[in-house]
């Protein structure tokens, strides 16, 4: 027998994932709400406990990021997000509303496929896998080809806790044969419900394109605004520290700070001090060749690097004690290749005059690849900040916080999640960060408020039986059926032959 080549492997995995999937959730669909609950509470704990290994297995495989900062990130997905959902009913009867008649009950999804990007492959699938099951859902993970092994070691010890705690075989599952074809089979086969797309701008269109239902993200071109209300020092260090996270893996880390000139000084000092180095023109040109590809897009040997790996690759040097790289920049768009998105340690850097040029500037930032995304604030000018919340395009406004951990709900009251939408005007159906909630149907019983309007009877016909109706289409009398009246022209040309003969009905 011929061997399958690697494609239709996948193919074929993708299939069986689907089919299997969606037999095991029709049985999990019946599962009680404690049923349900212990099985994600098992998740969670056994996968927080693997944390430190993920996190290093993932750095391992992809060269992206930090350990340390990695495990962190999957202890968020674990912990962090399950007590955000635990107690969120999903089961039965999930609210009544006696008032207007209406009784909602908890409905799953189906089958959910999961893509999760290289630049935090373990953290996403975690999360994605809680929220789906939560709502007894199935889910599928489909990992980047990039980092297929420790996407997969993630789910797998979440399956085998599962497992132990009740779940159906099946139920969560994550392919091994990864390629782009295997992908979109399970993306576009008949058992998949609906897509939950985290990574780069292909692969959320394709998630779009499939025909299914998709919750899909957008890229993060984050300004921080720096008001000259703001405490700069606490600025400086929210900024670098977030930026320098992880290497800058994070979709909502701040890609260019927009100071405001009276402190625009001070808050060069203060990041300097904390490990921020600004590169000279010459560095600089060398960073945009190396960040970026020819046609614009983000280099993959540039991301989430170091800035001293980042040094290495662009041929230039850096101190050892920079924790990040900072660029001058005078415009936003090409002409400046590092104003757009960067997912590594390089940071771009503006002053403007004023709280109000520095909207316009941020609003610049976000329109060339960040709409509806994130934006970070500094400030304690009340006005300034609900002025930024008002005109920025932007569903995420970050106030006095990091960027990175802000967004994604960790250091804010934002729901917490590893899927951020950026709304219609990011390409998305929805502005939220993604839980349980949006993979829930509702069904809904409800009741009779209101007779119909008298008007909805006016060709209705006579019906033997039937009750009478007062002038407003209400029911006369309910306790004694209208007259019968005749219906048939047969019927009452021979009642009116009795009649004029003198005999009885």
């Amino acid at each position: 027998m011929e061997e399958l080549d690697d494609d239709l492997r996948s193919v074929q995995e993708a299939r069986r994932l689907a089919v299997t999937c969606r037999t095991a959730q029709r049985e999990f669909a019946t599962a009680t709400q404690q049923e349900v609950d212990r099985v994600c509470a098992a998740m969670a704990d056994a996968v927080y406990r693997e944390a430190a290994r993920l996190g290093a297995m993932a750095v391992e495989e992809t060269g992206y990021g930090v350990p340390a900062h990695k495990r962190i990130k999957v202890e968020f997905a674990s912990r962090a997000v399950w007590e955000s959902i635990k107690d969120v009913p999903t089961v039965g009867i999930l609210r009544r509303d006696p008032a207007a008649g209406i009784v909602e009950i908890g409905a799953p999804v189906g089958v959910v496929v999961g893509l999760c990007p290289s630049t935090n492959p373990s953290s996403t699938a975690v999360y994605k896998v809680l929220i789906s099951v939560k709502a007894r859902n199935g889910c599928i993970i489909a990992p980047h080809p990039a980092a297929k092994r420790s996407t997969y070691e993630a789910v797998k010890v979440m399956i085998e806790a599962g497992e132990r705690a009740g779940m159906p075989k099946g139920l969560v599952a994550c392919m091994q044969q990864v390629s782009l074809q295997g992908s979109q089979e399970l993306m576009k086969h008949y058992a998949t419900s609906v897509i939950l797309a985290t990574g780069g701008t292909p692969m959320v269109r394709a998630a779009h394109s499939s025909g299914k239902p998709a919750f899909g993200v957008g890229p993060g071109n984050v300004p921080v605004y720096v008001d000259r209300s703001a405490d700069v020092l606490a600025a400086a260090e929210a900024i670098v520290n977030s930026k320098a996270f992880d290497c800058s893996t994070i979709c909502a880390t701040e890609q260019s700070v927009v100071a405001d000139e009276p402190i625009a000084g001070t808050l060069r000092a203060e990041m300097e001090r904390l490990g921020a180095y600004w590169v000279n023109p010459a560095q600089k040109a060398a960073l945009e060749r190396t960040v970026f590809a020819p046609g614009g897009a983000m280099n993959p040997r540039a991301v989430g690097k170091t800035p001293q790996a980042l040094a290495q690759l662009a041929g230039i040097e850096v101190p050892a004690w920079a924790r990040i790289l900072v660029a001058e920049l005078s415009a936003v768009g090409r002409e400046e290749p590092l104003s757009a998105e960067k997912l590594t340690t390089v940071l771009g850097w503006y002053v403007e005059k004023g709280w109000r040029a520095g909207c316009d500037r941020s609003i610049e930032l976000l329109r060339f690849g960040g709409d509806g995304h994130s934006l970070v604030i500094h400030a304690t000018d009340t006005t300034v900040i609900e002025t930024f919340g008002l005109e920025k395009p932007a569903f995420r406004i970050l106030v006095n916080t990091w960027g990175t951990l802000g967004a994604i709900g960790a250091t804010t009251g934002l729901v917490p999640a590893m899927t951020l939408a950026p709304g219609g005007i990011g390409g998305a159906v929805v502005s939220d960060n993604i839980t349980v909630t949006h993979l829930l149907n509702i069904k809904r019983l409800a009741y009779a408020l209101h007779e119909p309007p008298a008007a909805a009877f006016d060709h209705a016909p006579d019906v033997r039986g039937a009750p009478r109706r007062d002038g407003t289409g209400r029911i006369a009398d309910r306790g004694a059926p209208a007259p019968a009246q005749p219906q048939d022209r047969v019927e009452r040309i021979v009642r009116r032959v009795l009649e004029e003969l003198g005999g009885g009905p």
